[in-house]
């Protein structure tokens, strides 16, 4: 079957209008994306332990070609560009390694050594990419580590280009305030949640291909290494701050509530150089990302991208953002920026306009129309976020879940409501052959709602579950976000062989950097309520490396804890922090720390038992397209 055969006219003719709406003879940005290209890797893959392949350059080369029938020709486009791999020069002494994973690379020359700008996600990629930007200006030492924000494909492989003798001798880590806080915290509180769907969102298992996984928009997707955390060592604390890293000036902007709750925008005088950091990259963003984060504001990024171009447009030539390729010339720069500005102005303030006018989420994302002057624009299209989830986004920043409509105060969960729905329709064969009939018709969405009340009735129906993943394959061939194509690939993927899992897992040095207030929260989150309901346990811990103290005391099915030891308790934990995190991160266990001497406990034992016998392990394989 050619793939022409296997797309549904309606999907076909959709792609076929977008085409024909968007300017394609606009080839500036091909020649953006290639300005300054040094070299590439000489072996496509990267590898880690064991031989493993955590990233393949080539995987993409079918990119190449014209753009099949099952893609959006939009995101084909945007794939075409982000697989774009090697080594740039994007200004005098300043360098991006881009397409050996999600994000971006960035170095800049000083006096002794080169300034390292956000390694990536995994070690392998970052060690790759530091060793194609040596290969090319010489056997340079890392003088500096600098994050631009707290999420991981911009500080996950830290230690590819850092290892414990670079941090011996002091080399500076630099991060916006509350950096580590939210590193750890969105990664571990709610880690493997956003792990197992960020298998969905980054597709990092499906098969590159045109009918496959074809990119994320915002990148291809996320390596699979080896992820680690260097904690900072020096934290932005304002804007308008300033420090000389290895005799290079650098002028920071902070940033938070942007893309991320700790980021910052930085400037290079010297050089007329920008980095937007991924507040301004060649995408609509994402207000709410499908992965799962708290939601961001609208109004704050826009009004940071405003002072943004009031404190450098006019002095920069050249900005570089951590994804994507850069923008030179200030005419460019100034009209990229507020551009970018009037997006989420725009989609802030029309998503307000219409909640008073008493217009649900649902509602206000089916009727969003951009104007012209800002959906027209390729670095503006939704290849990353979507105007539709952003706008929901917003909804939810303002009123939360619920819509006003009491019948929606307390609805059924979906597998009784689903159950409900399918007796009404007269049966799950009914329901299957409605949906086969709207499928046929093009109405894809109906068919999917349909398909999902059936699969969550009855995970086990064959005819629902081909259908379903049928109906997923066309929704995601129309796609021009490149997170809603994989949920949807992914979807038919685990319909069709089962559930994937997530290809990575919190790592411990994520553990590792969390503060005691923060270890103790996680456990929290993690107690069986129920199952602890009956129990007490009051708890010490006393950590002699930190000098902290700190109670934890479970009761009525909670573990609340607080600094200090005061007020009586069943049993005293006596334990360096750095053996609790080699504890929490599995390296060793609490019968070979005991046996070491490495842990003393003193009173009853049991409160302990208690606490950690009633600690559930989070599942990083639930079901999600079906229950």
């Amino acid at each position: 079957m050619s793939d022409s055969d296997a797309v549904h006219p309606t999907v076909a003719a959709a792609n076929e209008a977008l085409a024909l709406r968007l300017p394609f003879a606009d080839r500036r940005d091909y020649d953006d994306a290639v300005r300054g290209r040094i070299g590439s890797l000489s072996d496509p893959l990267i590898r880690g332990s064991a031989g493993r392949v955590v990233w393949d350059v080539s995987a993409y080369d079918f990119l190449d070609a014209d753009c099949p029938a099952t893609a959006n020709p939009s995101l084909w486009r945007q794939s075409q560009l982000a697989a774009i791999h090697g080594l740039f020069e994007v200004t005098d002494g300043i360098y991006q390694v881009r397409g050996l994973d999600l994000s971006n690379m960035t170095l800049v020359e000083g006096e002794r050594g080169v300034i390292v700008i956000d390694p990536l996600i995994s070690t392998e990629t970052a060690a790759a990419a530091l060793a194609l930007y040596r290969r090319h200006r010489g056997e340079r030492p890392v003088t500096a580590l600098i994050y631009t924000h707290s999420h991981v494909d911009h500080f996950g492989g830290a230690r590819g280009v850092v290892d414990d003798a670079d941090l011996a001798r002091g080399i500076p880590v630099i991060a916006p305030e509350g950096f580590l806080h939210h590193a750890v915290s969105e990664n571990v509180f709610a880690g493997t949640a956003m792990v197992r769907r960020a298998a969905y969102m980054y597709g990092a298992a499906l098969e590159k291909g045109p009918a496959g996984q074809i990119g994320a928009g915002l990148g291809q997707t996320t390596s699979t290494g080896n992820v680690t955390l260097i904690p900072p060592t020096l934290e932005i604390t304002e804007s308008g701050q300033t420090l000389e890293i290895d005799g290079v000036r650098i002028e920071f902007q902070l940033t938070p509530g942007t893309e991320a709750p700790a980021e910052m925008n930085f400037y290079f005088p010297e050089r007329r150089a920008l980095c937007i950091a991924e507040n301004a990259t060649h995408n609509l963003h994402n207000v709410l990302t499908l992965r799962g984060a708290l939601v961001r504001d609208a109004r704050i990024w826009a009004a940071y991208l405003d002072e943004a171009v009031e404190l450098f447009a006019a002095r920069t030539d050249v900005m570089f953002a951590q994804h994507h390729w850069p923008c030179w010339g200030e005419p460019r720069i100034r009209e990229f920026l507020g551009k970018q500005r009037d997006l989420y102005a725009y989609i802030h303030d029309q998503t307000l306009r219409m909640i008073n006018r008493g217009m649900t989420g649902a509602e206000i994302a089916e009727d969003f129309e951009l104007p012209e002057s800002l959906a027209l624009e390729w670095h503006l299209r939704g290849y990353y976020g979507s105007v539709s989830h952003n706008v929901k986004a917003v909804y939810q920043r303002y009123m939360g879940w619920f819509d006003g409509n009491p019948a929606h105060l307390w609805q059924h969960p979906p597998v009784a409501a689903a159950e409900r729905y399918v007796k009404l329709a007269g049966g799950a064969d009914a329901a299957v052959a409605a949906a086969r009939t709207a499928y046929e018709d093009g109405d894809l969405r109906w068919a999917a709602e349909l398909l999902s009340h059936v699969l969550f009735a009855d995970q086990h129906n064959a005819e629902a579950r081909e259908l379903q993943a049928s109906v997923f394959d066309q929704l995601a061939y129309g796609a021009e976000s490149g997170p809603w194509r994989n949920f949807f690939l992914t979807g038919a993927f685990e319909l069709r062989h089962g559930v994937v899992g997530s290809p990575t897992e919190v790592p411990p040095d994520f553990v590792k950097g969390l503060s005691t207030e923060q270890i103790f929260s996680s456990l929290a989150v993690r107690v069986d309520g129920l199952k602890a309901a009956g129990r007490s346990a009051r708890t010490r811990w006393v950590f002699p490396d930190t000098g902290e103290k700190r109670t934890a005391n479970l009761e009525n099915g909670v573990l609340t804890h607080r600094d200090g030891a005061s007020g009586e308790t069943d049993v005293t934990v006596t334990v360096d922090r750095a053996a609790l995190n080699r504890l929490l991160a599995q390296e060793t266990t609490i019968e070979e720390l005991a046996a070491s001497g490495g842990v003393q406990i003193e009173g009853d034992a049991t409160a302990l038992a208690h606490i950690f016998g009633c600690l559930e392990a989070p599942d990083p394989a639930f079901a999600i397209v079906t229950p």
